[in-house]
């Protein structure tokens, strides 16, 4: 049965998040925990004294520590607009989802939406694990919005979706986690919703059917969906998403195009010193760069090269260059690095390497030393437009100590000099053959 396209509500807005907080209490122990309920109920009663009410709830915060996931959080999603949501595990992504789900409800503040969602949380949620496969699907969809009629009608596309053949007349509590996925995955493409919601899910399928439902969500995109996507990898995100929002202790620390927040994101991971800083500026171009660092050592310059030695920023495919980075030491640093990216223009990598990588050997620098690292490359690239990152951290990793990081440094471009007779970023070495072959 072919999905028509999406009518969207008569509003500017598809979702609308705001002043909301959700708080917790994390009890110090079960015997607190059972405390508070048994308490909770008594000092709410009618028949409580006031004054012992106030006592005994007195009494019950002792026993508890109140954790805020998300702190005073606005936002608003348009219909149309795929949305991705990045962000440290514990920053309050799945607690947001939950919420614009309808699944929790906020302590203060409000949440609308406008028109059907589906919502793709925690594996397993929405099913009982006594019940078949069959029958959970009967029993999700029916809490979706499908009445009887229109799940028998869907159901054969549902189960060649999920291809679990046998499995799905076995019961849920004997299936896998990837298998919990393809029936979940199942039932949301035939429910018609107007907002798509996906937790991480798709982390655990196997790549046969991520590919499958990345190319399910690309076309609810766009028949004109509005998509909340949370999810680690960055290059979905990008590819998925027209928009992103890091949240960062409950609160939203940058919002804009993925490839800029994604570019903080990474920043924000490396933060582990206090005095790192992070900034974007907005180039000529109209991309965002990203630098961040704690000082110890900056870099000066970056260059791409021609083979003549000459600074250049377009290059045929397979010409030879040298990227260089100079970079200063501003203090004593054992076992430092440096190195390169290049990224197509939507920012997914396309090669990158280090020092440590090419030449294990440790290094060390000193204070006020200027070092100029090369890297000479073979372009094979496809015809397009690309962006050099460099950085300098140490040589076991950046999440341990960044030194100074320039996402996006400069820009150039790849052109064939015939008319292109490839696709991609990579240009590889190729020759085809045909052969005739007897019938």
């Amino acid at each position: 049965m072919p999905l028509a396209t999406i009518h969207r509500a008569p509003t500017d807005y598809a979702i609308r998040v705001r002043n909301v907080s959700k708080e917790y209490k994390v009890w110090h122990s079960p015997a607190g925990r059972l405390a508070g309920l048994l308490g909770g109920g008594l000092a709410a009663s009618a028949l409580c004294p006031t004054r012992v009410g106030s006592l005994l709830k007195k009494k019950l915060a002792r026993l508890h520590t109140d954790f805020r996931a998300l702190s005073d959080l606005s936002l608003e999603v348009r219909p149309g607009e795929s949305v991705g949501i990045v962000g440290m595990n514990g920053s309050g992504k799945s607690t947001l989802l939950q919420l614009i789900a309808g699944v929790l409800t906020p302590t203060t503040g409000t949440v609308e939406r406008h028109g059907r969602v589906a919502a793709l949380l925690e594996l397993g949620s929405g099913f009982n694990p006594e019940f078949t496969g069959r029958e959970n699907v009967y029993m999700n969809a029916a809490i979706l919005g499908l009445p009887r009629a229109e799940i028998d009608a869907r159901f054969p596309e549902i189960a060649a979706f999920a291809e679990l053949g046998d499995f799905l007349d076995q019961p849920i509590k004997s299936y896998s986690n990837g298998m919990v996925l393809r029936l979940a995955f199942a039932v949301m493409t035939q429910v018609d919703p107007q907002i798509l919601i996906v937790d991480e899910a798709l982390a655990v399928g196997d790549a046969y059917f991520q590919y499958k439902c990345l190319a399910h969500i690309r076309h609810f995109r766009e028949r004109g969906g509005c998509l909340l996507f949370v999810s680690h990898d960055a290059a979905a995100v990008k590819h998925l998403c027209n928009r992103a929002i890091l949240l960062e202790r409950g609160r939203i620390a940058t919002e804009g195009p993925p490839e800029a927040v994604l570019d903080y994101y990474n920043a924000l991971i490396a933060q582990k010193e206090r005095d790192l800083a992070i900034e974007q500026v907005k180039t000529e171009g109209g991309r965002v760069r990203t630098r961040s660092g704690n000082g110890m050592a900056t870099i000066e310059e970056i260059n791409i090269l021609d083979e003549t030695g000459a600074e250049k920023r377009s290059f045929r495919m397979g010409a030879s260059a040298t990227v260089t980075i100079s970079v200063r030491a501003h203090q004593d640093i054992e076992s430092p690095t440096v190195g390169m990216a290049i990224l197509d223009r939507v920012g997914n990598d396309v090669f990158g390497t280090n020092l440590s990588l090419l030449s294990p050997e440790p290094t060390a620098w000193r204070a006020d030393e200027r070092v100029r690292v090369e890297f000479d490359l073979t372009l094979n690239l496809g015809q397009g437009t690309y962006s050099l990152s460099a950085a300098a951290h140490s040589a076991f990793t950046h999440l341990e100590s960044n030194y100074d990081w320039i996402d996006h440094a400069l820009i150039f471009t790849v052109t064939e000099e015939t008319a292109p007779r490839m696709k991609g970023c990579a240009a590889l070495p190729v020759k085809a053959r045909m052969r005739r072959t007897q019938p």
